[in-house]
């Protein structure tokens, strides 16, 4: 069953690269009392995930924080190694928190799981965006197959 809006996140543990190595974030703690911007992406270091999605969100950041986001989170299935070189590569700079769901443990609880191993990719995420308030979904957008319009940074502002 897909996660829908109205409802809580479920409790995760997710990763991400800390100055001494990968960090544990509890989702209920990361969550608690905030509001958050987070979007998915099937795979770090590809073509629409590096040269349009995580750059919107990093150049957007001031934007969004000023229509009430406390925080932007970058959520795949990939390890927190690899989150944190392409979060070097792609100069975050810290405007985007990088999340890894290494095993898809929770993107398979979000009910957000995309099957690409046609692409030698194994189980990734679909690609999508969606506010949270407080650990509840209160706006989600999941695109398409191929598509990358409804979770961009620019149509999540135009929500909020």
């Amino acid at each position: 069953m897909t996660i829908k809006v109205g409802d809580r996140i479920p409790s995760a543990t997710l990763m991400t690269m800390g100055d001494d190595g990968p960090q544990a974030i509890q989702t209920d703690a990361f969550l608690a009392g905030k509001t958050t911007a987070l979007f998915a992406v099937p795979g770090a270091f590809t073509p629409t995930c590096s040269a349009r999605h995580l750059p919107g969100f990093r150049d957007r950041a001031g934007a969004l924080r000023d229509k009430g986001v406390d925080q932007i989170a970058c959520l795949s299935v990939n390890d927190a190694f690899v989150m944190g070189a392409w979060a070097a590569d792609q100069d975050i700079n810290g405007e985007v928190v990088m999340l890894a769901d290494g095993n898809g443990d929770f993107t398979r609880a979000l009910g957000l799981e995309l099957d690409a191993s046609k692409f030698g990719m194994g189980g990734r995420s679909q690609r999508y965006s969606m506010v949270i308030e407080d650990g509840v979904v209160t706006a989600l957008n999941v695109e398409e197959g191929g598509e990358f319009r409804v979770s961009s940074a620019e149509f999540l502002l135009d929500q909020l």
